[in-house]
C-alpha cells in the first residue's frame, strides 16, 4: 500500500482533538500540545500506532480470519460499510445489538431467520400470500437487514474489531473485552486508549480524517488477504511438485 505520510494526516485534520476541558487524561501520551483551547494530537504517535496496528491486522487476516468493522456515527457509517464490503468483511453501521458477540448463538438464529425470509420471498408461496401478509414479511426482512445485513455471512465470531469512536461503541468494546477479542480503534482525545488493544490516536469526528484512516486500515487488510492468497498458491505449487517427484520416482523404479 502507498504509505501514509505525516503530511497526509495533517491535510486530513487527523491532529485536531477535542476541547481541552473534554479530554481524558489517559490520552496525555498521545497529545502534542494545546492550541486555542483544543488538544493537538501528536501525529508521529499516530503514524507509529497505525504501523503497529497494520502489522498486527495483516497477521490476523493472513491466517484467514474475519475482522468486524463497527461505526454507527453519521460521518463514518457509509465509508466504513463501503470499505468492509470491498474487503468482504462483516460490519455494523446501524445499531449495535446487545449480545452481538457475547450472545452470538441467538444472533445466528436471527441470521437464519433472515435467510429463510429471503428464500420465502423468492418462492411462489410468497406470491400467493395476501397483500397484507406480504407487506408484513417484507417489512420484517427489511428491519432485520438494516441491523444484521452487514453480518449476514458471519458464521463464527470475528477475530478482531475495528472501531471508529470508542465512546460511542462502548457496548461493542465491552463485549469484545469479555471474550478476549482484540480491538483496533481510532481514539480521540476525549477517550480512554487503555480500553482497546491497538489505539490509533486521531480525530474521529471529521470525515476526511476518518476516511483516510479507514482506507489505510483497509489497505493493511488487503495486504493480509494478498499474503494469504500467496501462501495458498505456494502450498499448492509445493504439493504439485511433490506429487510430480513421487510419480518420477515410481517411473524410475
Amino acid at each position: 500500500m502507498s504509505k501514509i505520510e505525516y503530511k497526509d494526516l495533517l491535510d486530513a485534520g487527523v491532529h485536531f482533538g477535542h476541547l481541552t476541558r473534554k479530554w481524558d487524561p489517559r490520552m496525555a501520551p498521545y497529545i502534542f500540545m494545546e492550541k486555542n483551547g483544543i488538544h493537538i494530537i501528536d501525529l508521529n504517535k499516530t503514524l507509529a500506532c497505525l504501523e503497529e496496528a497494520s502489522n498486527a491486522i495483516k497477521h490476523i487476516v493472513r491466517s484467514g480470519k474475519k475482522i468486524m468493522f463497527v461505526a454507527t456515527k453519521k460521518q463514518a457509517k457509509d465509508l466504513v460499510a463501503a470499505e468492509a464490503q470491498r474487503l468482504n468483511m462483516p460490519y455494523v453501521t446501524e445499531r449495535w445489538l446487545g449480545g452481538m458477540l457475547t450472545n452470538f448463538a441467538t444472533i445466528r438464529k436471527s441470521l437464519k431467520k433472515m435467510s429463510s425470509l429471503e428464500k420465502l420471498m423468492k418462492e411462489d408461496a410468497y406470491k400467493n400470500l395476501a397483500k397484507k401478509e406480504r407487506l408484513m414479511v417484507s417489512r420484517q426482512k427489511e428491519k432485520m437487514e438494516s441491523v444484521l445485513g452487514g453480518i449476514s455471512d458471519l458464521s463464527r465470531l470475528p477475530a478482531a474489531l475495528f472501531v471508529v469512536d470508542i465512546k460511542r461503541e462502548h457496548i461493542a468494546i465491552a463485549e469484545a473485552q469479555k471474550l478476549g477479542i482484540p480491538v483496533f480503534a481510532l481514539v480521540d482525545t476525549n477517550s480512554n486508549p487503555n480500553e482497546v488493544d491497538f489505539p490509533i490516536p486521531a480525530n474521529d469526528d471529521a470525515f476526511k480524517s476518518v476516511s483516510l484512516l479507514v482506507k489505510a486500515f483497509g489497505a493493511a487488510i488487503e495486504e493480509g488477504l494478498s499474503e494469504r492468497k500467496r501462501d495458498k498458491d505456494d502450498a499448492k505449487l509445493s504439493e504439485e511438485e511433490e506429487a510430480k517427484r513421487a510419480v518420477d520416482a515410481e517411473t524410475q523404479e
